[in-house]
């Protein structure tokens, strides 16, 4: 089955910041979109925050499998609606991976419960990347650990809860360690932070680092089968078994 991903950018950095325009030429979501073509057959939507509807309208997540979340400067900008239905979408099922600083995303301190934040410092770092669960689904084919050459370093602590799964850990030339790659259940749904990502470096042309992205969405996929969860408040629920007399 081809999976229906979309790539939501909030396409700022690549409008106003030269070294970027330079660096993706075709925007951070190109450089992703590219990664996917190289590791999988996906049916691939980009969506930008200055889109109708903030590139999201419930037409758009509801024929979405598994969504792609790069976000940084804008946060504050990205309207409460959208968020409502993106986590409407998450929670009956559509996968989430959240890329890099969209830890401070709106949808992903929602879904989180927390601040989100860490210590970070841009600097001349190196990051290693170390496999903690070999044995997941998004390690299959990676190297016991790989490195990226120079990237925005990112420190504990980091306010979230416990992941369901921790799956990379990172470590900076400076000392620092960080809970990199991280899995949660939220609902129906899967949900996938990955650190690397700083809009000023090349990640995101990393064969490895695109490898861990097409890996995560292909594991972040909806089930096919089971029950859909009811939420809100005030539902009526019809007993299935006599009640006894009051």
């Amino acid at each position: 089955m081809t999976l229906r991903v979309t790539i939501w950018n909030e396409n700022r950095h690549e409008q106003i910041n030269p070294a970027v325009q330079k660096l993706y030429p075709n925007g951070l979501h190109g450089a992703i979109k590219d990664g996917l073509d190289e590791n999988g057959d996906f049916a691939i939507t980009i969506a930008t925050l200055n889109q109708p509807e903030q590139g999201l309208p419930d037409s758009l997540l509801d024929a979405t499998d598994v969504l792609i979340w790069w976000g940084h400067q804008a946060h504050n900008e990205v309207l409460d609606d959208t968020v409502d239905r993106v986590q409407r979408r998450v929670l009956d099922g559509m996968g989430l991976v959240v890329l890099h600083s969209g830890h401070h995303s709106k949808i992903f301190k929602r879904l989180m419960g927390t601040t989100a934040n860490l210590k970070w410092r841009e600097s001349t770092d190196k990051e290693r990347i170390w496999i903690v669960s070999p044995n997941h689904p998004i390690c299959e084919g990676l190297p016991e650990y790989f490195e990226v050459e120079r990237e925005e370093m990112y420190g504990e602590h980091f306010d979230i809860p416990d992941p369901d799964e921790l799956v990379m850990v990172s470590w900076f030339t400076g000392g620092e360690i960080f809970r990199s790659g991280l899995c949660y259940h939220r609902g129906r749904g899967r949900i996938f932070y990955f650190r690397p990502g700083h809009e000023t470096y090349p990640t995101y042309y990393n064969p490895i680092v695109r490898k861990v992205i097409a890996n995560a969405v292909r594991w972040a996929q909806p089930l096919q089968n089971g029950p859909k969860p009811v939420y809100g408040l005030g539902f009526w629920n019809k007993p299935l078994e006599p009640l006894p007399a009051e």
